[in-house]
């Protein structure tokens, strides 16, 4: 029933000035206790060892950040937990710089077959704005080394609507992460959130993003480079060339069940999404007690799981399938949905197309409006059988 792992890894060599996930500095003896403590946390969950799911993700902050024994024992802890041999996607993230030819070699041989690079940009001067501390050659070295060893199955993020950032410099940008001609890309824009120190900044007025009008051009250009290129858009902000979609990120898109463990992590399991603590002392303290690190547990009863399905169902490019909607609750969509879907179907912003619901060319500026609209006012009987 729950399919997925996520397993999240809050170190960093340098804290990006836009990131707001769950990181702390690089510290062995922190990173150690921390290893200690997340062992303690899936095992307590998992209990019995070699469990069968079919994707694994390990992300961060920076997996690789650890060093080359703490990372040895990470995966030698995920091997024990999961039977990796079986997992269809078994994905590692990593910043290039800090992903060195020992560490490829201890994932590789630790079943790992995907690797998810936090890139971001190939110009300098602006990867050095963003706090990053990798620079364009690492990227090369990094790509060239994978493919020698055979981890070829490699997927780079990207971002745009940078601060100051011109549509001609994200084209360049974009044309060289495409010359790498890689199975996956990501690409998100610049979202300034909360506690970052590009938040700080933003609010002395001291930042500034490209005008809305130039991150509309930004992001059709991508698609459309994309699209050229083979490597085909399948959700709002991912791309692939057929059969390299991220099989991990489908669970969340699917609205499929996952464990999530490590320092802030959620899970989604039947009938609750977990949260877990965030900050380091706590998370280690209760991990090592109690192995339910949980700051709070959401209840999620049948309306939040249709709306949930429809939100996420819409942001992939094949939208919501009707058929795995009516047996997922045993009930046909427009039983729920008729007069939103006539409405939002009437404005041109959806479609039905080969027995799925989707977001047309037309609607997918207005996601966050049409997503509005699936909004439940009253709860849902449950059916019983």
């Amino acid at each position: 029933m729950v399919s997925s792992v996520y397993i999240h890894i809050p170190f960093c060599e340098k804290i990006c000035h836009y990131c707001d996930f769950t990181k702390f500095f690089y510290d062995e003896k922190m990173a150690d206790e921390y290893l200690i403590a997340l062992e303690n946390e899936i095992k307590t969950e998992i209990k019995e060892p070699r469990k069968k799911v079919k994707t694994i993700f390990v992300g961060g902050g920076t997996p690789t950040a650890l060093n080359e024994k703490q990372l040895q024992i990470l995966v030698n802890m995920i091997q024990h937990y999961f039977e990796v041999s079986g997992v269809e996607e078994y994905t590692f993230e990593a910043n290039p710089g800090d992903l060195n030819k020992e560490k490829m070699y201890i994932l590789k041989s630790s079943g790992v077959n995907r690797i998810s690079m936090g890139v971001q940009d190939f110009n300098d001067r602006m990867l050095e704005q963003l706090g990053r501390l990798h620079r364009a050659k690492d990227v090369y070295e990094n790509v060239n080394d994978l493919v020698k060893i055979g981890l070829t199955n490699i997927s780079i993020d990207l971002m745009y609507s940078l601060p100051n950032q011109t549509f001609s410099q994200f084209s360049d940008t974009l044309k060289e992460a495409l010359q790498f001609n890689l199975p996956h890309y990501s690409a998100y824009s610049l979202q300034i959130e909360p506690k970052t120190i590009f938040y700080q900044r933003y609010k002395k007025g001291t930042l500034t993003k490209p005008p809305e009008e130039i991150e509309a051009d930004m992001y059709e250009h991508l698609r459309e480079e994309m699209n050229a290129k083979g490597i085909f858009q399948y959700e709002i902000s991912n791309f692939a060339k057929p059969g390299f979609e991220s099989m991990h990120n489908l669970t969340y898109w699917n609205n499929d069940y996952y464990y999530g463990f490590g320092a802030g992590s959620h899970g989604y399991l039947p009938g609750e999404r977990i949260i877990n603590i965030r900050p380091f002392p706590a998370y280690v303290e209760e991990a090592n007690k109690s192995g339910k690190p949980i700051l709070h547990i959401e209840k999620i009863g049948l309306k939040e799981r249709i709306e949930e399905e429809v939100f996420l169902g819409l942001r992939k490019n094949q939208g919501v399938s009707l058929d795995r909607f009516e047996q997922k609750y045993q009930r046909s969509l427009s039983s729920i949905y008729q007069k939103e879907l006539d409405k939002l179907t009437h404005l041109g912003w959806l479609e039905e197309r080969n027995g799925h619901i989707r977001l047309t060319e037309k609607g997918k500026p207005f996601g966050n409006e049409v997503f509005q609209e699936f909004l439940l006012e009253c709860d849902i009987p449950e059916l019983h059988n």
